[in-house]
């Protein structure tokens, strides 16, 4: 069984400013701002949705396909990927463009300031998801938007049950837009602030979203999460984490989780649980791919914490 995930794949460069953005803006100077922030620590980190989903649901004992585009500058990332028994057969590497960027500065009352390049991404529809064999299901996270609207529609036609996962990438699309990927999907997933976006946009509830497709998922952090099927809404509880260190990465372990529940056709209590424990192991280490298990390690913990083994 194979996923294949389609998204986005890009270097994070993290730089942490020691002191307050607030303590060198001037409120009535905005409009001709012009400042600069010391930071003596800096790291880069491996990231992107599809890299992090994939990397999370390959720790699981799955073996991911990662689609996305890149730029000439892949080679340390190729090589983390190679290391981590990752496939790069659908990674499309593009000379003439550079890597997704996120430079992320931020403060110490954990305020962020962030510019993103979004480089090769741009070129995601040049990927087709029939180029992929032996697929067992998919997801569709953010990603250059041609290529997110013709990978659903890759999806539909192929008849590959998948995840839309518009994360990020929601501002490129209107109500109409949201509505015919939910129409494709046969599973959504969004955060609470997504989801209310979501509403906004297609002028439908949750539930009325709910209705045309077999389940959608909503997190809410440490509060858990909900999953709406079948006319009724499940509560998921959220799994306590040793240390909160660093929340970035945490939807997309998440997803990994209900990938992998998917693919074997658990229950949504079991696959939303294997989902949140997930997030919670990600959010205890900083960066979006430097936290390691080993799959028995997983259902030991998997057990302690809901009392059940899966």
């Amino acid at each position: 069984m194979s996923a294949l995930i389609c998204g986005s794949i890009a270097y994070d460069t993290i730089m942490v400013f020691p002191d307050r953005f607030r303590n060198h803006i001037l409120p009535d100077k905005v409009h001709m701002l012009n400042v600069s922030f010391l930071v003596p620590q800096m790291r880069r980190e491996y990231g992107g949705c599809a890299g992090n989903i994939a990397y999370n649901l390959n720790l699981l004992g799955d073996d991911p396909v990662i689609m996305a585009t890149v730029g000439g500058d892949f080679g340390p990332y190729a090589n983390w990927l190679d290391e981590n028994g990752i496939s790069r057969k659908h990674i499309k590497v593009l000379d003439d463009h550079y890597t997704g960027q996120a430079f992320i500065t931020t403060d110490q009352d954990d305020n962020q300031i962030t510019a993103f390049h979004p480089g090769a991404m741009g070129e995601s529809h040049r990927n087709k998801v029939s180029d992929a064999r032996d697929i067992t299901l998919g997801i569709v996270s953010p990603d250059g938007r041609d290529g997110m609207i013709q990978h659903a529609e890759q999806f539909a036609d192929s008849g590959i049950p998948f995840i839309f996962d518009p994360g990020q990438g929601m501002p490129m699309f209107d109500g109409e837009d949201l509505k015919r990927f939910v129409d494709q999907a046969t599973w959504v997933t969004l955060n609470d602030y997504e989801a209310q976006l979501m509403c906004d946009r297609t002028g439908l509830s949750v539930e009325q979203l709910a209705e045309r497709v077999k389940a959608l998922v909503v997190t809410r952090g440490g509060e858990g999460s909900l999953v709406y099927s079948n006319g009724k809404c499940l509560e998921i509880p959220s799994a306590k984490p040793t240390q909160v260190s660093d929340p970035t990465g945490c939807g997309d372990a998440y997803r990994a989780g209900l990938l992998y529940g998917l693919m074997r056709d658990m229950d949504w209590e079991t696959t939303g649980r294997i989902a949140s424990l997930m997030g919670a192991i990600k959010i205890e280490h900083y960066g979006t791919q430097n936290h390691r298990f080993d799959r028995d390690g997983f259902a030991e913990r998997f057990q302690r914490e809901f009392g059940y083994r899966f």
